[in-house]
């Protein structure tokens, strides 16, 4: 792909990297956070479900959902969201219950296995932002200054997907 930048005046160019690089830092953050949930579960020892697997288990939480609202509510992008729900049903972790309108859709929510793996993560998370603060790395209106610009990016994205302009 060729990157036709010099149509790009200098602030565009400049916002242009920016972009590039936030784009690059997002990936890297993902595969991170996956990493680190690696690696919280291999020093407790949960080797059994990987930390995709973990994640998924996360966003569920409280709800009762099918693979489909997973992925439209964004809590998945996989494309095998429907192994891992398996995977998550055969261990343990989920309970699945097919619909009683739509025979061909199935309904999943955590087990007390689940749950517990969900806690795992929900500590894990609140050590991670003790530390942000401790350190001085981001605080509260840090964070929520971020999350309103990826909330901007990703309305601007379905925009683009939605062919609005």
């Amino acid at each position: 792909m060729t990157l036709h930048t010099n149509l790009l005046d200098g602030s565009q160019k400049a916002l242009m990297a920016s972009y590039l690089e936030s784009l690059a830092l997002l990936e890297r953050l993902h595969r991170l956070l996956l990493d680190v949930i690696k690696d919280e579960f291999e020093r407790l020892g949960v080797l059994e479900i990987n930390s995709v697997q973990a994640l998924l288990l996360f966003n569920i939480g409280e709800n009762e959902v099918t693979a489909g609202e997973l992925k439209s509510r964004g809590y998945y992008q996989g494309s095998n969201v429907s192994y891992n729900l398996k995977k998550l049903v055969e261990l343990d972790y989920m309970h699945h219950q097919r619909s009683e309108i739509d025979r061909r859709s199935v309904r999943v929510k955590l087990t007390a296995k689940g749950r517990n793996i969900r806690l795992m993560l929900t500590e894990l998370f609140e050590r991670h932002t003790e530390g942000f603060e401790k350190r001085g790395i981001i605080g509260a209106a840090g964070m929520e200054d971020i999350n309103q610009s990826l909330k901007r990016m990703e309305r601007y994205w379905t925009d683009q997907i939605r062919y609005i302009y």
